[in-house]
């Protein structure tokens, strides 16, 4: 027997076996339930990702098109990059922008790298959906929507259907059945990017956007 087969012999001789009956995480999520309404939800995901510097604007289906526009004026956007093949897109594209161009995504990465590194000015990208309880966004990639979209461009913009958010993490895998298939990246988002030295000095935007803005859309009608 050579040393590696002793080796792992000794290692599966010294595994512990693995309970006959696994835990329930239905009975562990259970007390975590609140039966919150939507409205609930929305405040408890706003408060948790604005504690972590996003900022969030509430809209509805047919207005967040010019909120973002409103938003792109104010902060001097000039070029905003977007997939254009998204349910979003039309909307996007029938809104007056004024000095902000609306730059599809078209093309190969490697194509595109040097605009969306030096004159991309922000992203714009759809949620697939959120959680309340740690005040996160979800967006699952796709070819129509690379995840560069959202790593790249120093200002991240994400359009989320309050419809959506979910109250934990576990109810997002269950309600939306993760299980049957996930694509190549599915990416968590409490906030714009973030690093700390040795000295615990947090920094924004070193690795990533330096901002961070949901438009909300509110089928509801409600302020939150």
């Amino acid at each position: 027997m050579s040393a590696r087969d002793r080796i792992l012999a000794k290692l599966r001789k010294a595994r512990p076996e693995l309970p006959q009956h696994l835990p329930s995480l239905d009975d562990h999520y259970a007390p975590r339930a609140r039966g919150e309404s939507r409205q609930e939800r929305l405040a408890r995901f706003r408060t948790g990702i604005e504690g972590f510097h996003a900022d969030v604007h509430v809209s509805t289906a047919s207005d967040w098109p010019q909120v973002l526009a409103t938003l792109c004026a104010e902060k001097n956007i000039q070029t905003l990059m977007y997939g254009a093949a998204t349910p979003a897109a039309a909307q996007l594209e029938a809104t007056a922008f004024g000095g902000t161009t609306l730059r599809p995504w078209a093309g190969q990465f490697e194509d595109l790298k040097a605009d969306l590194f030096h004159r991309v000015d922000a992203g714009f990208t759809l949620a697939r959906g959120a959680i309340a309880e740690t005040g996160s966004l979800i967006l699952w990639p796709s070819g129509d929507e690379p995840r560069t979209l959202s790593l790249i461009p120093p200002i991240h913009f994400v359009l989320l259907d309050a419809a959506t958010i979910q109250p934990t993490f576990y109810d997002a895998l269950n309600s939306e059945n993760w299980a049957a298939g996930l694509p190549t990246n599915a990416l968590l988002i409490s906030g714009p990017s973030k690093t700390a030295d040795i000295q615990q000095t947090l920094a924004y935007g070193a690795h990533g956007p330096k901002e961070l803005i949901v438009i909300v859309i509110n089928v509801e009608g409600g302020t939150v």
